[in-house]
């Protein structure tokens, strides 16, 4: 009994990936706009209408950047569920959670009051550090958030920064580090409302529908379309994960590049140039 049961439930995964077929003629499209691209680059897509995907290196790892706010945000959904922390409650802000840049957390004054879910806000929609880390802090820490993205499956998404034991990790990926595959997988598990629970996954959809950042990949879909969606950006590496909900398509795209030659910060940055080119694309194959 036990051997037909696993020998089923086998059947079930492989007949799961086979239904899943590469869009070759689309693949084909995309692997031209990447020739000549000075760095390294691995895209995901999956047609969720039709279950057709595209995979170029995306199982590779990269650096998250501001795409490991995805993480943080599961572990701060986590406490919400258990009622460990509640989303309008008021927490203090210290001077010592101030990360260094030009965020809007860090302009506050020592002992301000601030909403937890104004905090989160901060985090997803403007993509704000101290918030960011302030939260993975609430959230249990890196280890915890980790072992979220593992019970999803999730085996090289990983929170690297303030995280023992991650220290190699990362000095070479910074932050965080995920594969294309895996950061769109995260985004559908959402989609899908399968991460904490169905209300905690709606939630954090309409979270990430509220992004500062749109004038990359987002910027190609038209605005009276469901975009919602995740960046990060360092020096040498820019990424975009986002789902779209299209009158006539459902579609998930993750982009992520490493040691790009372009290190620059304008509009016209190769690889920024490059995933507008991709996400254009995108929208017009499938519309």
């Amino acid at each position: 009994m036990k051997r037909t049961t696993l020998f089923l439930f086998l059947m079930m995964i492989l007949s799961g990936i086979s239904a899943q077929r590469t869009d070759k003629k689309l693949q084909a499209e995309i692997n031209g706009l990447m020739q000549g691209f000075k760095g390294d680059i691995g895209i995901y897509v999956h047609d969720l209408k039709k279950n057709r995907t595209i995979s170029i290196n995306a199982d590779t790892i990269f650096p998250t950047a501001s795409m490991v706010k995805l993480t943080i945000l599961t572990g701060i959904m986590q406490k919400l569920e258990k009622g460990e922390l509640d989303y309008h409650q008021t927490i203090t802000y210290k001077d010592s959670l101030l990360y260094e840049g030009v965020d809007i957390l860090g302009s506050f004054k020592n002992n301000e009051k601030v909403d937890l879910s104004k905090v989160m806000m901060l985090m997803l929609t403007t993509s704000d550090n101290t918030a960011s880390l302030w939260l993975q802090s609430l959230a249990g820490t890196g280890t915890r958030i980790n072992e979220l993205m593992d019970s999803l499956g999730l085996q090289y998404t990983r929170v690297n920064s303030r995280t023992p034991g991650r220290e190699n990790n990362r000095s070479q990926y910074g932050w965080g580090q995920t594969t294309p595959r895996e950061m769109a997988t995260l985004v559908e598990k959402i989609v899908n409302k399968e991460v904490i629970s169905p209300a905690a996954s709606e939630k954090m959809l309409r979270l990430m529908g509220r992004n500062y950042w749109d004038e990359v990949a987002i910027s190609q879909v038209p605005s009276d379309v469901f975009v919602a969606s995740k960046n990060g950006a360092v020096n040498a590496s820019r990424s975009e994960v986002l789902f779209v909900n299209g009158k006539n398509c459902r579609y998930v795209f993750c982009i992520c590049t490493k040691n790009n030659q372009d290190t620059s910060w304008d509009s016209k940055n190769e690889a920024w140039t490059l995933t507008r080119k991709i996400s254009k694309l995108l929208w017009e194959y499938y519309n």
